[in-house]
């Protein structure tokens, strides 16, 4: 959550800044704002700009003339303080010399607050990023280095942590800090950015340097050095991005959700590639650093992952139940660590995050491994937290995803988890005829998938229907039931309607009082062993006037068990799951549309959820 960005070197800072801070602005858009230093004005060596809003709202209070050519830039998603200009980024310490940037929370924060108000200090926002500026300021006025100074700050914190810090009288540099909340450094030609994602500077380079926790760095327009908390020097070294500018650009599409929806087909035909076995009917998942005897040691999985993740870690630990008949089930990560979990070493813990950074998710992998578990990750960022310290893992490869509301990387990950599935099931009791069912029907999948975004429009028109509802339910059994969850995520983040999901069999356990004709309700009613039940339930919603739009397979006699119908294309009974999401998200998307919401900027959600 929130976006830093920080240039140094001759250009001027603010277009850059401007820039990079519109392209992070899916981590964060409640306000905004730039410090640049101007060495060249004595009177005047800094101007700090900020705005309640958008980025866009910070670029029309941005002066004609802002000269500059070192700055720092925030984009915010609030934790302390009400979203507004005077809790914007960047923060400033009250002798004006020190400028800051933080993503994160600080735990002691009112502790220091309250210590620096004892001492004469007066704060002027509610949030806890303004300590930082005090706290270095004063180790400043000692004498220390900006370097020092920063260390010592540091030293007081509590908490979670990306900093960037400039000084008025040393321009020529930036002082960053970082400790779980991601920050990275871009190598230029003669000037050097700073960045929590690396969206944000992608125009300007392709060469970053990956920060780890408890790394300090001081960037100037001739590079960087990066050091510890003991003034050590690490050997931090550049790596390359998969990443491109037209990536970021809607190509056409209204909305980025738009985008990423449609270029599912492609992307999961990409993320295949390579990766299927015929010759053993398995998978290649190298990644996960386990050798069959390994894996064939495990009696149990664990999934963990938050919000839309966990969902699709539902479906997952179906497929792997159903496929390597091993137990296997789903947690929130969010809750994980805090109940004292009993880690098993006959337990593979697999843990899924799109960013690789959600912070819930990244200390359930250090709990595990605290512990002595292996644990394993189903991330889409090279290079993120959760890359980089998990034991193994699955790249999912989905490209950049910029909408809030996440599509392509969940459709991703559910592919993520047949493929590990059937590694399992391989090493297990799977055929080797059952493992090349797996394979045809997984290469079958991004075609289905164009089919299914083919149908658009009758899904639009269900959508709008659903819309001017106040409330609905979505509903579906066993291997439907976390496409039902995933699908009342989508359609609440972006149309603000209340949705909520229950296995359909308990709707006559409580939730069918609420069935009338303003709460329709989408079921979802694969034809498998279940769909009589399935159809039966619909019928009892249909019986006390609710309306029924069912996504359901060709063929499926609903009678009068619906009142609209959406087909998607059959596959494996296990692999049909993942089919069966990708309505939702249309669902989800052409309600938002329908009713004129932000679709790719809900309110009060970022991306990546980097505090707890």
């Amino acid at each position: 959550m929130c976006g830093i960005v920080g240039y140094v070197g001759p250009q001027q800072a603010a277009p850059v800044l401007v820039e990079g801070l519109t392209r992070l602005e899916y981590r964060g858009y409640d306000s905004a704002g730039v410090a640049v230093l101007n060495p060249r004005s004595s009177a005047n060596p800094s101007r700090v700009v900020r705005a309640q809003g958008r980025v866009r709202d910070l670029e029309a209070a941005l002066p004609a003339r802002l000269a500059g050519t070192t700055g720092i830039g925030h984009t915010r998603w609030a934790t302390h303080g009400e979203p507004s200009e005077r809790n914007a980024h960047p923060h400033t310490s009250a002798d004006g010399r020190v400028h800051v940037v933080h993503n994160g929370i600080i735990d002691n924060f009112a502790t220091l607050r309250s210590r620096l108000a004892d001492d004469g200090v007066e704060l002027t926002s509610d949030t806890d990023t303004e300590v930082v500026a005090h706290l270095v300021a004063r180790e400043l006025a000692t004498g220390l280095s900006l370097e020092d100074a920063v260390r010592a700050a540091v030293a007081q914190i509590v908490g979670t942590y990306a900093l960037a810090v400039l000084d008025t009288q040393t321009p020529e540099r930036i002082v960053v800090a970082r400790n779980g909340s991601p920050l990275l450094l871009g190598v230029g030609d003669g000037e050097m950015f700073v960045a929590s994602d690396p969206a944000a500077i992608v125009r300007h380079t392709s060469q970053v340097v990956l920060l780890d926790d408890g790394d300090f760095a001081t960037v100037t327009a001739d590079g960087f050095h990066s050091f510890t908390d003991g003034e050590e020097r690490t050997a931090r070294a550049a790596v390359t991005i998969d990443l491109t500018v037209e990536e970021l650009e809607l190509d056409g599409h209204e909305h980025f959700m738009h985008k990423e929806i449609h270029e599912q087909p492609e992307s999961v035909e990409r993320m295949l590639t390579g990766r299927l076995d015929d010759r053993f009917g398995t998978a290649k998942l190298a990644g996960l650093n386990l050798e069959p005897r390994d894996l064939r040691r495990f009696e149990r999985v664990k999934v963990l992952g938050c919000g839309s993740a966990y969902y699709v870690g539902q479906l997952g630990a179906s497929m792997i139940e159903d496929l390597a008949r091993i137990p296997a089930d789903a947690e929130p990560a969010s809750e994980f660590r805090y109940r004292n979990p009993i880690i098993e070493p006959s337990t593979l813990y697999v843990v899924v995050s799109q960013s690789g950074e959600t912070a819930d998710t990244l200390f359930a992998v250090r709990e595990v491994q605290r512990k002595g578990g292996t644990v394993v990750g189903l991330v889409n960022a090279v290079g993120s937290s959760i890359a980089r310290e998990v034991d193994g893992g699955v790249y999912l490869h989905a490209g950049p995803e910029v909408a809030v509301a996440s599509t392509k990387a969940l459709t991703h990950m559910s592919i993520g988890f047949a493929l590990l599935a059937l590694t399992l099931g391989r090493v297990h009791d799977l055929s080797f005829a059952d493992g090349r069912r797996i394979i045809a029907g997984l290469r079958a999948i991004p075609g289905q998938i164009a089919e299914i975004l083919a149908g658009e429009e009758a899904l639009a028109a269900a959508a709008k229907e659903l819309s001017t509802a106040p409330s609905l339910f979505f509903v579906g059994r066993v291997r439907g039931y976390p496409v039902a969850r995933e699908g009342a995520q989508k359609f609440k983040e972006i149309t603000y309607r209340h949705a909520e999901a229950y296995p359909t069999s308990e709707l006559k356990h409580g939730p069918l009082a609420l069935i009338s004709p303003e709460l329709p309700s989408v079921a979802i009613i694969p034809d498998d062993d279940l769909v009589e039940r399935n159809i039966t339930a619909a019928q009892e919603i249909r019986a006390r006037g609710g309306a029924v739009v069912a996504i359901t397979h060709p063929g499926v006699e609903l009678g009068d068990a619906a009142t609209s119908r959406i087909e998607v294309p059959r596959n494996e009974v296990e692999l049909d799951p993942i089919l069966l999401t990708i309505p939702t998200q249309l669902l989800g998307y052409h309600a938002a549309v329908a009713l004129g919401e932000d679709v790719d900027r809900p309110r009060n959600l970022a991306k990546s959820v980097t505090v707890e």
